[in-house]
């Protein structure tokens, strides 16, 4: 079966983007580092692009990925058995050269390409793909976020996995579950041969040795992978070099070996601005535009020889976003303060918070205009966005609604304007906001001015993204400023956001294997009905009937407001000239179709 054939069943016409950076090397975070003249040394004439980041990998083992960096190295160096057409958004073949869906829907077998190797020369065969699925991906003791989006069904049950011949592997799961060829399809595959071994033994402590396997010490060249490039290089804080993997499958038309870049530079650069400066300077051949760089960028775009490509709003979500966890840790201790998380879990309280920020004027100054308002956890270009015409509930600025809403729900004000709870306790709390993106951060000041009008006070506390990451893990934060990539085209691409038991639900985040014991964390009825309504999306077939139960969904959200949505900026991205065959699309970036990409000779 071919992705042609995957058009006709519209229970599968769906994209977790984020999951498939994997396949579709949606390269596109802001790109940077030391001087082109400095990279220009014997070593490095060969093609190449140079690109940039501002954090450093958290680890080179993809399944216990937490760092947002990573995704560029995984991108670049591992496969799935599908990937994703960044112009059509179509299934194509990948590691696999063609699959069969059963009739009922709930079986599929994939067939690999002939010949396929790792890095080191090793056959890629279904063994592989057994291995990946089965001892580690649905390894209850391995912590990994993949495992949350195989979940299927009320029971939460795995699809099952066999190997049927050297090269065909099949996959079956217990009901029709909607996403099933795409995150079948879609999981980058592990190497059994080196992995294995990792899986089947325990370090002093109990826990598997593949929970500390290819971390960012480990010697890149010991790192097998399937992708376009193997890690040639890693200097942590400076750079990581990718070098084109030689036993890569793909070839073009003639027989030419593919990618045509042989080599990739990922500069290790922590600001907005420091990537500005070695963009516009000539030592980077991309950068993602934000919206205050815009019009500089704009005015040199044929000095600089680059193009300024836009694909519309991204298709992801910036929300400000409040811990209403109620759960002590192993010791006994809340998380969160009582007294701040009886604010937090008051929906008046939230909704307050949403009325009070102005999203108009921080779309028009800190944005540029650049950008639209969010008002759903879905975006607007997604088949199942509830427009508000359609009665999704909007909070368009209005402070004084804002204070009516808090004084229904007990609050009270002094001579000076300023908030109190019904214990006479000064509203007062830190929000979390990553140093790295300077909008973010003045996103974050305008929050707290708007919130300030309303009585509150906001004190924020500007870190690295690292340490942002960290506090939400071991749950120590009271509200943050933050985003998620685009989820793609297909709401259970969330799931592991929205479902109360999923490892991305921050706002709530229940046990995760592995960690202390927490007790005392509670699930509320609004939570536990988003569960119910996605366990029904995946079942039904019927895109239509889909379409009204993530509109609930979006209803519901709206009402409860675990997260306040704020502005989806444009997706902006400038690339040298010199890189040719670039086919920019919001879905795919700038190197969605990196393998076919060449450098013109200067």
């Amino acid at each position: 079966m071919t992705a042609a054939i995957f058009s006709k069943i519209p229970l599968i016409t769906v994209i977790r983007r984020s999951l498939l950076l994997l396949l579709s090397l949606l390269v596109t975070i802001g790109l940077g580092g030391c001087s082109r003249n400095q990279l220009k040394t014997s070593a490095a004439q060969v093609p190449q692009i140079v690109l940039a980041s501002p954090n450093d990998p958290s680890t080179f083992n993809s399944p216990l990925n937490d760092s947002l960096f990573s995704n560029i190295v995984f991108g670049l160096t591992q496969s799935g058995m599908l990937s994703i057409n960044g112009e059509t958004a179509e299934l194509e073949p990948r590691l696999a050269k063609s699959w069969e869906i059963s009739p009922d829907s709930k079986r599929i077998v994939f067939t690999l390409r002939e010949g396929l190797k790792w890095s080191d020369g090793e056959p890629l065969t279904a063994d592989d793909v057994v291995f990946s699925f089965r001892d580690v991906y649905l390894n209850e003791k391995i912590p990994t976020g993949v495992r949350d989006i195989l979940r299927i069904g009320d029971t939460g049950q795995f699809p099952s996995v066999r190997k049927v011949d050297d090269r065909r592997v099949e996959f079956t799961v217990p009901e029709p579950f909607a996403p099933f060829l795409v995150y079948s399809g879609g999981i980058a595959i592990l190497p059994a041969h080196i992995l294995q071994e990792s899986i089947e033994q325990t370090d002093a402590n109990g826990d598997l040795l593949f929970l500390s396997k290819w971390g960012t010490d480990t010697n890149p060249k010991d790192i097998i992978v399937s992708g376009l490039y193997t890690i040639e290089s890693y200097t942590p804080g400076q750079r990581l070099v990718f070098l084109r993997n030689p036993n890569y499958w793909r070839k073009d038309a003639q027989g030419n070996q593919q990618p045509y870049i042989e080599r990739i530079v990922v500069q290790i650069i922590g600001s907005d601005d420091s990537q500005l400066l070695s963009f516009r300077s000539g030592d980077l051949d991309e950068i993602s535009v934000k919206p205050e760089q815009f019009q500089l960028l704009k005015t040199e775009e044929e000095r600089g020889q680059y193009s300024i490509y836009n694909g519309g709003p991204e298709s992801g979500s910036r929300f400000v976003g409040f811990n209403l966890n109620k759960a002590k840790d192993a010791n006994g201790q809340p998380f969160v303060d009582p007294i701040k998380s009886r604010w937090f879990n008051t929906v008046e309280f939230r909704q307050a918070v949403a009325y009070a920020i102005d999203r108009e004027r921080m779309k028009d100054t800190i944005f540029q205009g650049l950008g639209e308002l969010q008002n759903s956890p879905l975006d607007s270009q997604n088949p199942f966005y509830m427009p508000p015409e359609a009665g999704l509930k909007v909070y368009d600025h209005n402070p004084e609604k804002a204070k009516q809403l808090l004084q229904q729900a007990g609050f009270k004000y002094n001579d000076f304007g300023q908030l109190f709870d019904s214990d006479n306790n000064r509203v007062r709390f830190v929000m979390l906001v990553k140093s790295e993106e300077l909008s973010r951060v003045r996103v974050a000041t305008q929050i707290q001015q708007d919130l300030e009008a309303i009585g509150m006070k906001v004190d924020l506390q500007i870190i690295s993204f690292n340490t942002v990451i960290q506090k939400l893990m071991q749950r120590r934060w009271e509200a943050y400023v933050g985003g998620f990539g685009g989820g793609g085209i297909d709401p259970q691409s969330g799931y592991n956001i929205w479902a109360s038991q999923g490892s991305l639900h921050q706002f709530n985040q229940g046990p995760l294997p592995g960690e202390p014991p927490i007790t005392g964390w509670e699930v509320t009825d609004w939570e536990r009905e988003i569960d119910r309504l996605f366990t029904e999306g995946v079942k039904e077939l019927d895109k239509e009937k889909r379409q009204a139960i993530y509109w609930e969904f979006q209803q519901l959200v709206q009402e409860q407001l675990p997260f306040v949505h704020l502005v989806n900026p444009l997706s902006l991205e400038a690339v040298r000239d010199r890189i040719e065959n670039v086919k920019f699309t919001s879905l795919g970036g700038a190197f969605w179709n990196l393998y076919e990409l060449k450098i013109t000779p200067n």
